[in-house]
């Protein structure tokens, strides 16, 4: 069959599949047994934020996580956190699941694979190349919202070796589960927080007017980069340090979002989660601006933005509602719930009906590598 692009922001009616994409408020319940061990796959540092939502879930039902990383994210782990260090490690808790905030996870690991994802669909790339790439590894793919749902069930009627549930994303759960945090500062926030591709970055092309701007103190300036983000950059801004501007290296962006009253940045995956706080983003030459989004292409009108979106302009309000309905619509913190609901969901039907997934030689190879692993059964 043929896919069709992905669908617009205000579509409202989505003709779905039941047989491949299962909608978590349909989803019977799955009796209680022994406790069950699921396993968090991680890469990069910002799978902790994605993924220990996912373990809070699991712990307040009776259940046990675990964690296996790639990798020196070892040391990010709390005390209370159990490592998984090998192969054999993972064969021997034997999880009924691994989720996984990324591209790929080990084939040779037991349990389902669930992608849980690593952002937001910003077109960064082509579809088939970036957020809607197939890569033959997942058994349940849990989407966030209309935005994505639509064409990943398309994707699962075209390849039928996995499965789509709408349910949220788990990263997402503590921003409306938890209360704000309130600010003792009077001057408002301006969050930058940048993409790494340096064609897309707005980090050297705003250097100069952000420094600027941070000699002044008509604002309070928080910066967070991409984890991948060049090193040269990173020291440039540390070294930008004042009064008025901080550098932060997270793990956990949420806390910055919540402070912050507007965002200033390109076109990074952290522009919609953002704009889930129903605050404006200012964009510097982003790949797909929309009304949502208050876009410039020349830094000297960066000043004159960020005094826009901190008047909230009600036309600029009324379309990030309607954006974020579009990619999010859950505001209830329990999308790791609905995670778990559609994991029960799948392992009590199992593989029925699906084809066998790729033999993907060449990926299972590249992943073997990554961890250190050459055994083949």
């Amino acid at each position: 069959m043929d896919v069709t692009a992905p669908g617009t922001i205000g579509q409202k009616n989505r003709k779905i599949d039941p047989a491949p994409f299962v909608n978590t408020r349909d989803l019977t319940p799955i009796p209680d047994k022994i406790m069950r061990s699921y396993l968090l796959f991680a890469t990069q540092l910002y799978a902790f934020s994605i993924l220990r939502p996912l373990q809070e879930a699991i712990r307040q039902r009776g259940d046990d996580a675990a964690w296996f990383v790639v990798g020196p994210l070892a040391s990010y782990l709390k005390p209370d956190e159990r490592l998984l260090e090998t192969v054999a490690d993972v064969k021997e808790y034997n999880p009924e699941a691994v989720f996984v905030a990324g591209n790929v996870v080990p084939d040779f690991f037991p349990g389902i694979k669930i992608e849980v994802f690593h952002g937001f669909h910003v077109h960064k790339r082509s579809s088939d190349r970036g957020h809607y790439r197939i890569r033959g590894f997942f058994d349940l793919y849990c989407t966030q919202g209309p935005d994505t749902t639509r064409y990943f069930q398309q994707l699962a009627e075209k390849h039928r070796f996995f499965r789509v549930v709408e349910t949220g994303w788990p990263k997402m759960d503590p921003l409306f589960g938890k209360t704000f945090i309130r600010r003792s500062h009077r001057r408002p926030v301006i969050l930058f927080a940048s993409t790494f591709t340096p064609r897309l970055s707005a980090a050297m092309p705003l250097e100069k007017t952000i420094r600027t701007l941070a000699g002044s103190d008509q604002w309070r300036w928080i910066v967070h980069f991409h984890p991948k983000m060049d090193r040269a950059v990173v020291d440039r801004y540390r070294a930008m340090q004042n009064e008025n501007l901080t550098f932060i290296e997270t793990d956990d962006t949420i806390p910055l979002l919540q402070q912050a009253d507007v965002i200033v940045s390109d076109t990074s995956s952290i522009i919609p989660e953002f704009c889930l706080c129903q605050k404006p983003a200012v964009t510097f030459r982003n790949r797909r601006p929309g009304p949502h989004l208050l876009n410039i292409t020349d830094p000297s009108d960066l000043r004159s933005a960020i005094e826009q979106a901190l008047s909230k302009p009600p036309a600029l309000m009324t379309a990030i509602q309607e954006y974020t309905e579009h990619i999010h619509p859950y505001r209830d913190g329990r999308s790791s719930v609905r995670v778990l609901k559609a994991t029960d969901q799948f392992i009590a039907r199992g593989r029925q009906g699906l084809a066998r997934k790729p033999l993907n030689l060449l990926r299972r190879l590249k992943v073997r590598k990554m961890v250190g692993y050459y055994r083949w059964h």
